[in-house]
């Protein structure tokens, strides 16, 4: 039992320490990527999809969804991502905010 509990402690603490931060949210809606925006310049912007609205917020290196008009809102109550890897979805308006690493440019956004 002591093994398995020393295992899983060491893989909990591995992985905590061992992800790398994200430079930039990338949002995308029905799979096509709209805009690249950077984690390091606070920023909140609202976002309009084919279902709705949601609002992202940048701050302290981090994005959250804080409003969106959508039934369940799982998007608003995901805790703010700052990781490589993580992302936040919203099935309803068919987006998702991803976090990417990658080095900063001199650009903030980039829409496409």
């Amino acid at each position: 039992m002591a093994a398995i509990l020393l295992i899983a402690l060491g893989s909990w603490i591995y992985l905590r320490f061992s992800r790398d931060e994200g430079a930039f949210a990338v949002v995308a809606v029905d799979r096509e990527v709209i805009a690249r925006y950077s984690l390091s310049q606070p920023f909140s912007l609202e976002i309009e999809s084919p279902g709705g609205s949601n609002l992202l917020v940048i701050e302290k290196g981090t994005a959250k969804v804080t409003e969106a008009d959508c039934p369940d809102k799982l998007c608003v109550n995901q805790k703010a991502i700052r990781f490589q890897g993580e992302s936040i979805i919203c099935l309803p308006h068919r987006l998702e905010i991803r976090i990417e690493g990658g080095e900063e440019s001199g650009v903030d956004a980039v829409a496409q």
